[in-house]
């Protein structure tokens, strides 16, 4: 494992049943996640986006070694090597006892702020439960503790004996940022923190989060389906497509100069608040995300594709370095820098 990396992922693929008849035997599989290989670099924030049920959120899962123990049935292959405070680990070869060792080292921000924290806590009780589990701290450390983590995102220490539904979305969604940096983690996982935000509180979470994330030296992985928002965010891009990795590089370039068709379409599809570019050319992709129950063989964009050809059905393309540290899974597009 390269030392520079705090998390490699190779050929990770999740494969949910799907369950029929009066015995309820299994009669198909779902493949949210399909064969996907990347790593995440110590310090830096990667970006995955995509649409809705293209498997990003069942990678974040999938990272926390959460998804066998809620649903015992899926199917998961590959490896998740880890850096931790022990050593190199395969994350999925762990149990649920070995796994507890490791989760201070990697925590997670939830999409949803109104549902993410336990209403019948007080928020201290909330940020000082993740110190009960995995320090040694006494409880006059953890309330010194749960203080500082309040005033470190933006709130006060009065304000820890106060429930949850006494605080607004963007005020929720700090108090779960302050419950995950708790253990001081080597790896975020930010699992769409601000789809659930009113726009002006999600620049507000964001820019708390780059300046977390440079206070700490925190690796992160944030998962959000609005390209704009992690281009902001991220210092590299993965775009995701039905389980599959169509594109990777440098999230200047890929929002810039998008590769693959479906980056294109994504870029494309982002609201620009600047009246002169309103007239931009938009690429509307004809057809419907086919059902990852039913998958078109070869490259599972090609139904939708804009320069598909019929060769496309005889082989599922791999990430090609087009330049630099652009990869795309399209042997048809060519890398073609233009002016930003």
């Amino acid at each position: 494992m390269n030392p520079e990396n705090i998390l490699e992922i190779k050929n990770l693929s999740v494969k949910f049943p799907v369950t029929g008849g009066l015995f309820l035997r299994k009669v198909a599989e779902i493949e949210a996640v399909d064969d996907i290989s990347f790593d995440i670099r110590r310090g830096e924030t990667l970006g995955l986006v995509g649409e809705s049920g293209c498997g990003k959120s069942t990678v974040g899962k999938a990272i926390l070694n959460i998804l066998k123990f809620a649903s015992p049935d899926v199917a998961i292959g590959g490896s998740l090597f880890f850096n931790s405070d022990y050593g190199e680990i395969d994350l999925l070869k762990l149990n649920r006892n070995e796994m507890r060792k490791y989760r201070k080292n990697i925590q997670m921000i939830f999409q949803d702020p109104y549902s993410s924290l336990n209403a019948r806590l007080s928020v201290g009780q909330i940020i000082e439960e993740p110190l009960l589990y995995h320090t040694k701290m006494n409880k006059s450390e953890r309330r010194e503790k749960v203080a500082w983590l309040l005033d470190k995102v933006g709130l006060q220490a009065e304000q820890s004996k106060r429930y949850p539904h006494e605080f607004s979305g963007g005020q929720r969604q700090r108090i779960g940022i302050a419950r995950a940096l708790s253990t001081n983690p080597k790896l975020i996982i930010a699992d769409e923190p601000v789809s659930a935000l009113d726009v002006s509180i999600q620049a507000q979470v964001i820019n708390l989060l780059q300046d977390l994330q440079s206070e700490f030296d925190l690796s992160v992985l944030f998962i959000a389906h609005d390209l704009s928002v992690v281009e902001h965010i991220s210092s590299r891009i993965a775009v995701m497509y039905l389980g599959k990795i169509f594109e990777l590089g440098i999230g200047k370039e890929i929002y810039h100069h998008p590769n693959h068709p479906y980056s294109k379409a994504l870029l494309s599809a982002v609201p620009l608040p600047n009246p002169k570019y309103r007239d931009k050319e938009r690429i509307i992709l004809e057809g419907d995300v086919p059902t990852p129950l039913n998958k078109p063989s070869g490259c599972v964009f090609r139904n939708r594709c804009p320069i598909a050809k019929p060769e496309c059905a005889n082989f599922i393309p791999v990430l090609e370095k087009k330049t630099g540290e652009q990869y795309a899974a399209c042997p048809y597009t060519k890398y073609d820098k233009v002016s930003a």
